[in-house]
């Protein structure tokens, strides 16, 4: 990961056109090839960025130009030719790290217990859906369960006790990874909590994922229906 905190401006042109005026802000550069500008308040949320895949070229400048600018960062997407323009006056650090591969999220009991249980009984998402894999690999992390629909379609599920954006975000990153396999695309998604948060919810349906509502009472109720004691 590259860390680069430098006064810019930046524009993003695509299907928006949005222009962050000039001020100190925090860039992060991943691995994944995505790029991110951050501020020093509004929590995890980026000011803008460009998800993978994506290329960046740098451009120095001999001499900053009339407005100031030394160098210019354009990130452009693979798929969308959308792109992320950086004008940066002033580099005031630039590091880069070697995080290796990280080992995944660790589940809380009720998590790990509500993945166990949906996958036990996979027709709660919808009559005719069956279990392909529990935690099914990708090159960021193991998404939760992979299942077909009755129509065969492959669906990638992300589970979350509370349902929040970074959930959203995160099936995201699957979703991008899954759909350039072309054993299993095209791949939908279903984020699974058993509270979703309504900014969650209109981030997914925005990006055609769907939402499900767990109930773990009865999910675990249909456990015991299974147990003699």
């Amino acid at each position: 990961m590259r860390l680069v905190i430098a006064r810019c401006s930046v524009d993003y042109a695509g299907k928006l056109t949005a222009h962050l005026p000039l001020a100190p802000r925090l860039i992060l550069i991943k691995s994944d090839g995505s790029v991110s500008v951050h501020a020093d308040d509004r929590a995890y949320k980026p000011l803008n960025w460009m998800n993978p895949p994506c290329t960046l070229r740098e451009e120095p400048f001999v001499e900053p130009d009339e407005a100031g600018v030394t160098q210019r960062w354009t990130v452009t997407h693979g798929k969308s030719g959308e792109r992320l323009i950086l004008n940066v006056h002033e580099v005031l650090h630039d590091t880069s790290h070697e995080l290796g591969l990280d080992p995944g999220l660790i589940k809380d009991g009720v998590e790990a217990h509500l993945q166990e249980l949906l996958a036990e009984h996979i027709t709660t998402l919808g009559p005719g859906y069956t279990l392909v894999r529990r935690e099914y690999p990708t090159a960021i992390g193991p998404v939760d369960i992979l299942c077909r629909d009755a129509g065969g379609a492959t669906v990638a599920v992300e589970i979350k006790r509370r349902g929040e954006i970074d959930g959203v975000e995160q099936l995201t990153r699957y979703l991008e990874l899954l759909n350039r396999d072309s054993l299993i695309a095209p791949v939908r998604g279903v984020f699974a909590a058993q509270e979703i948060r309504p900014q969650a919810r209109v981030l997914a349906t925005d990006r055609g994922i769907d939402c499900v509502t767990l109930d773990y009472d009865a999910l675990r109720g249909i456990e015991h229906e299974g147990t003699l004691f």
